[in-house]
């Protein structure tokens, strides 16, 4: 199954989560990996050197790139020796090896081969020299291991990251500690949290030749991860308080994070984390599991009784958990905490854990406010919408690889895309009040035959606020097979906002006009080697007449005007604040009379188990 998927539509009643910008289309983010050649990395390891160890993870690397992603390689202290004399013209010594381009796997491993490692550890420089080679605009990574800590600082590497972070560069810091002390896995950690990136240890070269390779895989599809700086607190007094918004923070193994929020009176506060997991084809699989929680509590810190978990196992596949809460406490009147307007905090846990796993991962955050409404508008619909065969030509799309990617589709017609083994794609529908969807996927054989060429195959519908519409799931064996099966569709109601009091829990999801997501799967193949691309033609009808939505309560278009542009300033990212803060801003879209949507971030993945709260 796919895991639960969070984004937010919000109508002038709603205060949306901001800063996301659907850039379209999909691919990888260009990549840098930074490599430290300081003469402590000729230390003895494996029979050889840490520094012939860290080539070897590189070229295992290089041989597993995908061919169309992009990297560069950069190295420092392998120009200068480590003496003192030397010492200036060492803190100067990053050397730009490959620039960032196509990957030419025979230049990369010639490049590597022939470092030495000789100087000092100018580690901050360093970031900053590959920042600069890496292009000026779109989502960029950076991956950098290094044996020690920075010996040339200042600048201090997660100033340095802070700071690109600050000018608003697109870039996340993936770090690796080889084999480092408290001091060197200190400054590599803040690096990675800064910028929304992840630590891993690799306490020798055996770790390495492992942690590497995925590390640097997992960069190129990194960009998923995004939104304005914010960091959690362990408590809730200290927490930070957010406006609505799309933030952007790190969360370690079995940590708790705390994040409040102003719910107005008769509202909803609509609060989603996501986590997407690297791929990492050989953890053991009885292991592989992990479990994302999110509980309530009020201003004086009482458990408000609200709990929601999203689990998976095979999260190696490359999953994102996504739990979500939608709290209506502030609709209710009463005494005895937990009701009415006032600040409620969220917390967040990554309770379970699987070995093998870096240390933190980037946590999302989508956090919307909804004010109350004076009239529903139309009553609740039940008859879903039925897929009809429009006709006209195939028109061929480039699903993104995460939902801030997601391919935008014109309404009803015939769509079609190539996925590669073990890829997950996005595409985007957009359903005015009135208005529902119907769609189909056919996965088109790719000649592959028997056990070995076997995958699971998924697709999943999603609302705006993050809800699973519906979902399905089969395998695939190289040839044709449709989802869902037996000649059904995925298909949703009108979409009216009086749906959240139907009777059924899935007609309650159907309530909020705005982008709908469609995400397609298809797994790696059981045996490696066997991995042919898979043809699918996605076909989608889009039907209904718009028609007027909910009115929300006087004065709450006030709150998030349908035109409104601008930056307004982020919550407080760096720790406890007692003042909501929005996050930055995006364009509202008119819809209709009176609906406005904005999207925000998430990614998918396929669990076995799911969330239930």
């Amino acid at each position: 199954m796919f895991t639960a998927v969070a984004v937010a539509l919000l109508s002038p009643g709603v205060v949306p989560p901001a800063g996301f910008a659907n850039p379209g289309g999909a691919g990888y983010a260009p990549t840098m990996i930074v490599l430290d050649a300081s003469g402590s990395m000729q230390r003895p390891d494996r029979g050889g050197t840490m520094m012939d160890s860290a080539k070897r993870a590189v070229r295992g690397f290089v041989e597993s790139a995908p061919a169309e992603s992009t990297v560069g390689l950069a190295v420092y202290g392998a120009g200068t020796g480590n003496d003192e004399a030397e010492r200036a013209a060492g803190c100067r010594d990053v050397r730009v090896l490959q620039q960032p381009g196509k990957l030419d796997r025979g230049a990369l491993t010639g490049a590597v081969d022939g470092v030495q490692a000789r100087g000092w550890t100018p580690m901050g420089v360093s970031l900053r020299e590959a920042a600069a080679a890496l292009p000026d605009s779109g989502p960029r990574s950076i991956v950098l291991v290094s044996d020690g800590d920075d010996t040339c600082a200042p600048p201090e590497p997660c100033d340095v990251a802070r700071e690109l972070k600050q000018q608003g560069v697109d870039l996340v810091v993936h770090s690796i500690g080889f084999a480092v002390d408290e001091k060197a896995r200190a400054q590599l950690s803040c690096m990675a949290q800064v910028t929304g990136g992840t630590y891993a240890d690799a306490a020798d070269g055996a770790a390495l030749e492992r942690i590497l390779p995925r590390v640097t895989g997992a960069a190129l599809r990194n960009y998923a991860a995004s939104g304005t700086p914010i960091v959690g607190t362990d408590a809730y007094r200290t927490a930070p308080v957010a406006a609505a918004g799309h933030y952007l923070d790190t969360i370690g193994q079995r940590e708790k994070r705390y994040y409040g929020v102003d719910a107005p009176a008769g509202g909803t506060v609509y609060f989603t984390g996501l986590m997407s997991f690297p791929r990492l084809p050989d953890i053991n699989v009885l292991d592989d599991f992990n479990t994302v929680q999110i509980r309530v509590y009020d201003a004086n810190g009482k458990d408000c009784n609200v709990f929601e978990t999203d689990q998976a196992s095979r999260s190696s596949d490359g999953v994102t958990l996504s739990v979500s809460s939608t709290f209506r406490g502030a609709q209710e009147k009463g005494s005895g905490g937990c009701r009415g307007a006032g600040r409620y905090y969220f917390e967040i846990t990554w309770d379970r854990t699987s070995d093998g796993l870096p240390q933190r991962l980037p946590l999302e955050l989508l956090i919307g406010v909804e004010h109350g409404v004076t009239d529903p508008g139309p009553a609740p619909s039940s008859e879903p919408t039925a897929l009809t065969d429009s006709g006209g030509p195939d028109q061929p799309v480039t699903g993104g690889a995460s939902l801030a990617a997601a391919a935008t589709l014109d309404g009803s017609g015939h769509y079609t895309d190539t996925l590669q083994p073990g890829e997950f794609v996005f595409y985007r529908v957009r359903a005015d009040w009135g208005q529902g969807l119907a769609y189909r996927v056919d996965f088109t054989g790719n000649g592959g035959s028997g056990t070995e060429a076997t995958s699971n195959i998924a697709t999943a519908l999603y609302s705006p606020v993050g809800a699973e519409v519906d979902f399905d799931t089969h395998v695939y064996t190289g040839k044709d097979v449709s989802l869902p099966l037996s000649g059904k569709v995925m298909a949703t109601v009108p979409i009216r906002y009086a749906n959240r009091t139907a009777s059924t829990a899935r007609l309650r999801q159907e309530a909020l006009a705005g982008w709908y997501y469609i995400a397609i799967k298809v797994g790696p193949p059981a045996t490696a080697g066997d991995e042919r691309p898979v043809p699918v033609r996605l076909t989608l009808t889009l039907a209904g007449n718009p028609e007027p939505g909910p009115v929300y309560e006087a004065g709450a278009a006030d709150a998030m005007p349908a035109d409104r542009t601008g930056a307004p300033a982020a919550a407080d990212a760096a720790g406890p604040s007692d003042t909501a803060a929005p996050g930055s801003s995006n364009t509202v879209i008119l819809l209709g009379v009176g609906a406005a949507i904005l999207v925000s971030v998430a990614a998918i993945g396929v669990a076995i188990l799911r969330r239930r709260g």
